[in-house]
């Protein structure tokens, strides 16, 4: 059996299905670029015959990209098969993703019909998509609660009709591991010509089992995986590319490779939570700002020591340049040495663990440990500290029919200077003010708002991320302002910078 493991993306169909996280034709393109740099085998462009936009995006990336199939969705229509086809006329390479619901419920409750009928709907559906395109994917909707039997008879129709992929969903993210490889084994050793097609999963995560059941399909023998970039799509999302891709990567020894450029990871994964406005969980597996950090100082000394005594992934291998150690009230002897080398103070011994002693009282009392702070109980001069930079005057001017402009005044090292940009919004614009008066490269790489509390006066807590020279810094801030809370926290971040 081919050990090559085929990813077919649907981040642009099934992951914009989110509510709010809609795209437009140009963010889709750039989407579907990143996929293309990121590997991936298939992307799903959307389901043309929802919607003009839908079919527009089908059409336009098409054009936009050349080595991944364009896939487009339809029912088991033909109409919306035609739609399909019309949509693909552009794609280098074409296909149809066509199908039917298989289960008990969608038989008989959604569809108002019974097996045989739906087996006859089936094949007639893949038939005609034939007639347009070579590569047709078959969909058995609720494959996850389907009947075993029953659904092999179904996928051994469908094959002959001419399928060359057959999705096997578990549409409501039912199954237990053990039941949905059990599936995939089933069908592979009771399909007569099984060998004729590719066996594919697609799971959701309502009961948070989707990368389990994808891997469970994929051991029992499926080769192509239905993935989204950060796990998104509709309620509880579906099976993550990242977890898929380093799984794989990092289990040889299951003898399944993908064509992911597992580099551009981190890069894609951010560019779809900008565009689609989906933050990432701190804690998500592979791309949460929380996967390499260590805050526990047994940990943290570990990880200096050797970086494997508790990472299975070099940072590096998905696009991050270095395990962040964080000081914490938990950080140990070594996670401060570490930060204070960084800061090029020299201290071992003694010295050390009277600072030490010091660090874990004030991080007791304060939640971030700042380079000031290390520096200030290291007995460093606060002549040397370096520049501080603290707000002083914020100003925004923004509305309907007004270009947004913000002006700021920054007090760095004593000195006031003042800056004013424009901006997409009053935020944007009171960043860029911000640049301008620092003049250093950063990167806004994640911006997340929080409402502390309720009301009217809400209290609003902002995060952001920002990347300069390779490194990444992380920026805090909290107040009934949302705008002012956004920029002190961008300062802050900056503040960070060495």
């Amino acid at each position: 059996m081919d050990n090559r493991v085929y990813v077919f993306d649907t981040t642009l169909r099934d992951g914009e299905q989110v509510p709010g996280c809609q795209l437009n034709t140009i963010e889709k393109i750039e989407v579907a670029r990143k996929l293309e740099a990121l590997g991936v085998d298939v992307i799903e462009a959307g389901f043309p015959v929802s919607s003009p936009g839908d079919f527009k995006s089908v059409v336009e990336i098409s054009k936009a990209v050349c080595e991944p199939t364009i896939c487009a969705l339809t029912r088991a229509v033909e109409k919306d098969i035609e739609v399909a086809a019309d949509a693909l006329k552009y794609a280098r390479k074409k296909r149809i993703h066509t199908g039917i619901g298989t289960s008990y419920f969608h038989i008989y409750q959604k569809l108002k019909s019974t097996p045989e009928e739906i087996i006859e709907r089936a094949k007639a559906a893949v038939k005609y998509a034939k007639r347009f395109v070579e590569d047709v994917e078959f969909y058995a909707e609720d494959a996850g609660r389907s009947d075993n039997e029953y659904l092999a008879r179904v996928v051994e129709a469908v094959i002959g009709a001419g399928a060359t992929v057959i999705n096997i969903p578990d549409t409501t993210g039912y199954c237990l591991p053990s039941e949905y490889g059990e599936k995939i084994k089933y069908l592979m050793e009771n399909v007569s010509n099984i060998d004729k097609a590719i066996l594919s999963t697609h799971c959701h995560n309502d009961l948070g089992m989707a990368t389990a059941n994808s891997m469970a399909g994929l051991i029992n023998g499926a080769r192509q995986v239905e993935v989204t970039m950060n796990g998104i799509g509709e309620r509880a999302g579906n099976t993550a590319l990242e977890e898929i891709a380093m799984i794989l990567k990092s289990r040889p020894h299951l003898n399944l490779t993908t064509g992911i450029h597992t580099e551009n990871i981190y890069d894609t994964s951010r560019l779809v939570s900008r565009l689609m406005r989906m933050p990432i969980q701190p804690n998500k597996a592979i791309v949460g700002r929380n996967a390499f950090a260590h805050s526990s100082g047994i940990h943290q000394d570990g990880v200096l020591k050797n970086r494997e005594n508790y990472e299975i992934i070099d940072p590096k291998d998905v696009g991050i340049n270095e395990s962040s150690i964080v000081l914490t009230a938990r950080s140990g002897r070594a996670a401060l040495k570490h930060h204070l080398d960084m800061l090029n103070i020299e201290m071992d011994g003694d010295e050390l663990n009277d600072v030490y002693g010091k660090f874990i009282k004030l991080a007791d009392s304060k939640k971030d440990i700042t380079d000031e702070d290390l520096f200030v109980l290291a007995g460093v001069k606060r002549a040397t500290l370096g520049r501080r930079i603290k707000l002083e005057h914020l100003q925004v001017l923004c509305g309907q029919s007004t270009i947004p402009m913000a002006t700021v005044t920054l007090n760095i090292d004593g000195e006031s200077i003042t800056s004013s940009a424009t901006g997409n919004g009053p935020v944007d614009a009171a960043f860029a003010a911000v640049k301008q008066v620092i003049q250093k490269k950063v990167v806004l790489e994640e911006f997340l708002i929080q409402a502390i509390t309720r009301g009217s006066n809400d209290l609003g807590k902002v995060h952001v991320q920002i990347e300069n020279k390779g490194s990444l810094y992380y920026g805090f801030s909290a107040n009934t302002d949302i705008v002012t809370a956004s920029v002190e926290a961008f300062i802050d971040a900056i503040s960070k910078i060495r």
